[in-house]
């Protein structure tokens, strides 16, 4: 493959200014991959992204996580298509392997590498947001760097069902972190791509009671044929007094929330029992304003952050590839890589889940 030749992209250069480009096919250098993407998924936070969210862009359009110009995507997976020097042992991998390599690019040095607590890693590079450093993979190929984290894909998993894995390896571990008990009362607060997954996910951990609560009927529907006992709508019924009469007065064991909206946070201290489990995941545009009180004095809650999906790539593979988790159901439009305006128009409507871009083959 010449270096000479280009392939198609989507480079964001700022809110609202994402095209269609074509640009050299990147070279692997020494213990790099070059990957043909065979399908990248539109993320929430791509969305947040595109819109100008604050801690994309900062205030003022200065200080943000994105350096732009940059090819944005980081749910994607495809087929290795070169190696560069000792890559194949270093990722034990070889040419045709159908892989994915996790969001973050791991520096290997700071003290949260050194521990084993990689997803924390002190530079934070993700891929589709860095320049040059992390270019992502809404593109016809993406270049895996040398720290790059790859893991190999099950063959029964189509490109699309593939670049599903990452969103559920983020909602894997968002609901180890709730610490989930058998004949425990669970509520997943927003049933998006991401939160449908969580609930799937928690439905193996036995609980007693799955409750989704969500303001749109549409993905309540489809959290009840998933597997939710219960769905409830906070903007038809008083969902914190339902969940109470539900658990005789007492609130639920675990809360995760999901809804990338800041009401969802005080509405799951709100819902809690007290000595309950509280998992934050979502990236949120404004601050949340809560009770703080509720926390410590009136309930001593347990507060865990959810980010990224540190050690569970494994086994979202294995949970697609067995039908564990349905991610088939979640996947509502499809296009091509240069139709990505109509695809982020698709994926910002109020009634798609996941919108997957294909690039050309």
């Amino acid at each position: 493959m010449m270096s000479t030749e280009t392939m198609q992209c989507v480079v964001c250069y700022g809110p609202h200014d994402y095209r269609v480009e074509r640009r050299p096919i990147p070279a692997p250098g020494p213990g790099e991959l070059l990957v043909k993407v065979g399908a990248a998924g539109i993320c929430a936070s791509d969305m947040k992204c595109f819109t100008g969210g604050p801690l994309f862009w900062g205030e003022g359009g200065k200080g943000g996580y994105c350096e732009a110009p940059v090819i944005s995507g980081h749910e994607f997976a495809g087929r290795v298509v070169a190696l560069g020097e000792r890559a194949a042992e270093l990722h034990g991998v070889s040419i045709r392997d159908h892989v994915i390599a996790e969001q973050i690019i791991p520096c290997g040095h700071c003290r949260f590498c050194q521990q084993g607590h990689y997803w924390m890693c002190e530079p934070h590079v993700i891929f589709g947001f860095k320049r040059q450093r992390a270019e992502g993979g809404w593109a016809e190929y993406i270049r895996f760097p040398a720290g790059s984290r790859v893991h190999a894909i099950d063959p029964r998993l189509s490109a699309e069902q593939a670049a599903y894995i990452e969103p559920l390896a983020c909602a894997v571990h968002a609901v180890e972190r709730g610490h989930i008990q058998p004949g425990d009362t669970v509520v997943l607060a927003g049933t998006g791509n991401i939160g449908l997954c969580m609930l799937q996910v928690a439905r193996l951990y036995n609980p007693k009671m799955l409750i989704a609560v969500d303001v749109k009927n549409y993905r309540l529907d489809l959290a009840r044929e998933l597997g939710a006992d219960v769905a409830l709508n906070p903007a038809e019924v008083d969902a914190v007094a339902e969940v109470k009469r539900l658990t005789g007065g007492y609130g639920v064991d675990v809360y995760i929330e999901c809804a990338g909206h800041p009401a969802a946070a005080q509405q799951g201290l709100d819902m809690l029992r007290r000595l309950g489990t509280f998992v934050a995941f979502s990236v949120l545009n404004e601050p949340a304003t809560i009770n703080w009180t509720l926390v410590g004095d009136q309930k001593e809650l347990t507060i865990h952050g959810s980010h990224l999906g540190p050690y569970c790539y494994p086994k979202a593979i294995e949970y697609i590839a067995t039908g564990k988790v349905n991610v088939d159901r979640l996947i509502t439009a499809s296009y091509p890589l240069g139709a990505f305006d109509a695809a982020m128009e698709t994926a910002r409507g109020g009634s798609n889940l996941k919108t997957i871009l294909i690039p050309p083959a």
